[in-house]
C-alpha cells in the first residue's frame, strides 16, 4: 500500500559506535606526525563545495546532524588503537601518541549553516576551530556526511520542484551503493522535500513516513490478477494500492473498479505513463472513484515528471528511486575541507593553496546573504568573519562549543520546512531544470586585498 506509517516524532539518528577509524589513513598518519612534532596549535578549517554539478545552480545543505553527533561522541576504543598499532606504517610512532588516542575527544568549536540552507559553490558551510590534530582527523567523516546527503537533498529539491505540488516518495533503497547509503539517502530526500520513503529502517531511524505497494511478483504468484487484488485487499482493506501494469494496465484498471471507494489508489510502473494515466483516470472516474489516487513510478526523474505534467498526466504521487537516491546524473559532489588559519598563542597565520584549479581563500570567513524587497535572495558575499559592516544576514551560526552541541538541533521535519522556505525565497530563474541562471557569490574587498597580499608573499 502507499499510505504513510510512523509519522510521529523525528528521531536523531541511527546508533553510532566509536567511529575513531571512520577516516582515511592519512588523517591518522598526519595526526601522529603532528603529535610527535608537538604541533598542538589550534587551527581553522572550512568545508565548502568547489563547484556545482552540471546543470545545477544551487545546493541544499544536509548531513549536519550526523556530523555534530559524530563530533560529540568521537573516541577511539582499545580495539581500534590496537589495530592501529598493528599497522606497519605506525611502527616508529611514539607510544605517547596512542596514549593520546585513548583519551581523545573532540573539544573544538563548530560554526555551520543550518540544515536545509540553500548555498552555492565556494561558500564555507561548516567552519571548525579546534586543536590541529582534532580538526584534521575529522575531515573524512565530515566530507562523507555532507557531500552525500547534500547531493541527495539537492536532487530531491529539483524533483519536488518539477512535481508542482504532487508528492514525491523516495523509492531508491535497492539501487543505492549500499544499504547504509540508502538510509541516509532517505533522510536527505525527505529534507529536500519528499513526503516519505519506502525504506523501513530509515523510517524507524529518523521517524520518516514510510510508503509501499505490492510488487509484480505478488500479482504473478496468484492464478489471475483479480484473485491477487482481492487477496491483498482482504489483508489491507483500508489502505490498498493496486499495481496495474503486470499484464494489461487498462484491463487491470477495470478490475480495480470492483473495490469502489474502498480503494486508496493504483500504481503505474511502466509504459506510456501519460497515455495510461489518462485512460485509468477516466475508468476510475466513470466508476465514481474520483478520490482514488494514481501513483506513477518507473525510472522517473525531474525531467520526465515535468514532461508528464506538461502533457496533462493526471498523476497524484510519484515514486522516484534510482535517479533520486543515487543522483545518477551527477553522482558525486566535490566537497573540500581546507585549512585557512593556524592560531598560535601570539599570532594567527592565514593559510591558502595556490594549486592550479584548486586555489583557496585564506582566513576565517562568514557568508552574508542579501535579500530583495520581496524577501527573495539577491546575492551573497564571502567576507572575513570579523567584517560586521556587511549587508544582509550572516549564514554561519555557532552550533558547537568545546565539543558540546550548544542548542537542541531542529528535528527533521523542522529542517525540511526550513529548506522549503529557503527554496521559496530562491528566485525561479535559479531553479529552472534546463539552463538555470547562476546566483551571484562575491568576495569582500578586504578579503580580496588580504589574499592578494598573502599571494605576493608566497610567490
Amino acid at each position: 500500500m502507499i499510505m504513510p506509517e510512523n509519522d510521529g516524532e523525528m528521531k536523531a539518528r541511527p546508533e553510532m559506535r566509536q567511529l575513531g577509524l571512520a577516516t582515511d589513513l592519512y588523517q591518522l598518519t598526519m595526526a601522529a606526525a603532528y603529535y610527535d612534532n608537538a604541533r598542538h596549535e589550534r587551527a581553522i578549517f572550512e568545508l565548502s563545495v568547489r563547484s556545482l554539478p552540471p546543470g545545477r545552480s544551487y545546493l541544499v545543505l544536509a548531513g549536519l546532524e550526523q556530523v555534530l553527533h559524530y563530533l560529540k561522541e568521537l573516541n577511539f576504543s582499545a580495539e581500534e588503537i590496537d589495530y592501529l598499532r598493528s599497522l606497519s606504517v605506525f611502527a616508529d610512532v611514539s607510544p605517547e601518541f596512542f596514549s593520546y588516542l585513548r583519551n581523545f575527544r573532540f573539544t573544538g568549536e563548530v560554526w555551520a549553516m543550518p540544515e536545509g540552507t540553500v548555498f552555492f559553490a565556494a561558500e564555507p558551510v561548516i567552519r571548525v576551530y579546534a586543536p590541529l590534530i582534532e580538526a584534521q582527523i575529522i575531515e573524512t567523516f565530515l566530507l562523507a556526511s555532507i557531500d552525500f546527503q547534500t547531493l541527495i537533498a539537492s536532487k530531491a529539491a529539483r524533483i519536488v520542484e518539477a512535481a508542482q505540488g504532487r508528492g514525491i516518495i523516495e523509492f531508491g533503497a535497492r539501487r543505492c551503493h549500499s544499504f547504509g547509503a540508502a538510509i541516509y539517502a532517505a533522510r536527505a530526500a525527505y529534507l529536500g522535500g519528499c513526503i516519505g520513503t519506502s525504506n523501513v529502517e530509515a523510517g524507524k531511524a529518523f521517524g520518516l513516513p514510510v510508503y509501499g505497494t505490492a510488487a509484480h511478483s505478488f500479482i504473478m504468484a496468484f492464478d489471475n490478477e483479480r484473485e491477487s487484488f482481492h487477496a491483498y485487499h482482504k489483508v489491507f482493506p483500508r489502505s490498498t494500492i493496486l499495481l496495474l501494469d503486470t499484464y494489461d494496465t487498462v484491463a487491470a484498471a477495470r478490475v480495480a473498479t470492483e473495490f469502489g471507494n474502498q480503494l486508496g489508489g493504483v500504481r503505474l510502473d511502466s509504459g506510456d505513463l501519460s497515455f495510461l494515466s489518462k485512460q485509468v483516470r477516466a475508468i476510475l472516474d466513470q466508476a465514481g472513484m474520483q478520490n482514488t489516487l494514481i501513483i506513477a513510478s518507473g525510472d522517473l526523474d525531474e525531467y520526465k515528471i515535468a514532461e508528464l505534467l506538461e502533457n496533462g498526466a493526471p498523476i497524484d504521487l510519484f515514486g522516484v528511486g534510482t535517479e533520486l537516491s543515487t543522483s545518477r546524473d551527477a553522482p558525486a559532489l566535490g566537497g573540500v575541507y581546507k585549512l585557512v588559519e593556524v592560531v598560535y598563542p601570539d599570532r594567527r597565520e592565514p593559510k591558502m593553496k595556490l594549486s592550479q584549479d584548486k586555489a583557496t581563500y585564506p582566513y576565517c570567513k562568514q557568508v552574508w546573504r542579501e535579500s530583495a524587497d520581496d524577501g527573495t535572495f539577491s546575492g551573497d558575499i564571502i567576507a572575513m568573519s570579523d567584517e560586521q559592516e556587511q549587508r544582509g544576514e550572516p549564514l554561519l551560526v555557532k552550533v558547537m562549543s568545546e565539543g558540546r552541541i550548544i542548542d537542541p538541533l531542529p528535528d527533521l521535519k523542522q529542517s525540511q520546512e526550513y529548506a522549503r522556505q529557503q527554496l521559496t525565497r530562491l528566485p525561479p530563474r535559479f531553479k529552472k531544470l534546463v539552463h538555470p541562471e547562476y546566483y551571484h557569490v562575491g568576495y569582500s574587498d578586504r578579503l580580496e586585498e588580504l589574499r592578494n597580499e598573502l599571494m605576493n608573499d608566497l610567490l
